[in-house]
């Protein structure tokens, strides 16, 4: 099956092309995946990009008008996706934008949508989404981090950890336990708190690639007002599951995927020797490419479906299981193509793709961990999507 596109979603897409041509440095995606580019000069185009989105209406793009978004629709926010993942664009609002600021529209009262809303669709605030601890990653009901009532305030409690974007944030949308007596998925409330609070404390991670763009967030007796907690009390749970269905349709790694594979081809284009000395690697990509033009049609079947008004849950889990998992085949076809070359970093006489390959393998581990492993997404397809039972 291959889906097609309304005129009106190529002319966005065009748009948008045009729109990303236009901010990002010409060869900034080579130079990003390259690792060449300065934490410094990383913010910079950061913030110019976030500027300008916002400047369009682009930065908060699925949200309705009174919340300052443009209300685009599942297809339109696919499209956007598969194009600013292509080109590694850095910015757009992130966890603020993705789910955040839709959960606040649904559940929080009118004086957080007057408050938050706004400055985060302007890219005036960042947000990070606080829930993931050491032992609760996959059971995420497991937290153990408190949140204690004590008169008109929260006092908090303990740590999470694989943070994205806290270095940079504004707020947190941070999931506690406030009730310590309730069933594990019954006691927990999502709280707002303010990153520069008292007792906040930031700590970034190193990955397994040498990156540090994760982070362990430590709450030492953090007071927040009672008034922080987006809707109900102890209503956390529904709230996080909601969340996680805002965008599902994975076309960004998909689209990432189909970056790398044309960063391989154009290796062997240029040097004769790396397939010469590993001829199956010519089947390896051609594999890969198949199933990106699978992966991409996999994708867009959930905003289709969307679109239509339908709840494509089984799909989502389907396209999250095959995207994670095609992002490490992927990286070890390019190991494969490559070879021991892969590993020489820049400069190196024997360098290929400066060393860019071995670090996407590296991160290539998390794939099917992050976001719900591989065991929990066939678990999900098995049971909500075919009906089978749990043993």
């Amino acid at each position: 099956m291959e889906f097609t596109f309304t005129p009106e979603e190529e002319r966005f897409r065009h748009e948008l092309r045009t729109f990303l041509a236009a901010q990002l440095p010409a060869d900034w995606s080579e130079r990003d995946f390259l690792g060449d580019v300065s934490r410094d000069e990383q913010r910079g185009v950061d913030d110019a990009v976030t500027r300008a989105l916002a400047d369009k209406g682009w930065l908060a793009l699925p949200w309705a008008k009174q919340f300052g978004g443009l209300g685009a629709g599942h297809v339109q926010q696919a499209i956007y996706t598969e194009e600013t993942a292509y080109t590694r664009m850095p910015g757009g609002g992130g966890a603020g934008v993705a789910s955040v600021g839709p959960s606040i529209q649904r559940f929080g009262t009118r004086a957080q949508q007057e408050q938050y809303l706004p400055r985060t669709a302007a890219g005036l605030d960042r947000w990070c989404t606080l829930t993931v601890e050491d032992d609760a990653g996959s059971d995420v009901a497991a937290m153990q981090t408190r949140a204690v009532r004590d008169g008109d305030e929260y006092v908090i409690s303990g740590a999470k950890t694989w943070v994205s974007g806290a270095e940079r944030a504004t707020y947190g949308l941070l999931a506690a336990r406030t009730d310590a007596k309730a069933a594990p998925q019954d006691g927990i409330s999502t709280i707002i708190v303010p990153m520069d609070a008292a007792g906040v404390t930031v700590r970034p991670l190193d990955t397994l690639a040498g990156e540090r763009d994760l982070s362990e967030v430590v709450f030492e007796d953090v007071r927040v007002p009672v008034q922080n907690v987006v809707g109900r009390e102890n209503a956390g749970w529904y709230q996080m599951q909601t969340a996680s269905d805002l965008e599902r349709s994975g076309v960004g790694v998909i689209s990432t995927a189909k970056a790398n594979i044309e960063r391989l081809v154009e290796a062997a284009r240029d040097d004769d020797s790396l397939i010469a000395r590993n001829p199956s690697a010519r089947y390896e990509l051609a594999d890969r490419w198949i199933e990106i033009q699978v992966g991409f049609n996999v994708s867009y079947r959930v905003p289709h479906l969307q679109a239509q008004g339908q709840q494509p849950d089984q799909e989502a889990y389907e396209a999250k299981l095959y995207g994670s998992e095609l992002t490490q085949r992927v990286a070890n076809t390019g190991m494969h193509l490559l070879g021991l070359a892969a590993q020489a970093g820049p400069g190196g006489r024997y360098a290929k793709l400066a060393g860019a390959f071995s670090r996407e393998y590296l991160r290539a581990t998390a794939a099917t961990v992050a976001g719900g492993t591989s065991e929990i997404q066939r678990n999900l397809i098995a049971q909500r999507g075919l009906g089978l039972p749990r043993d």
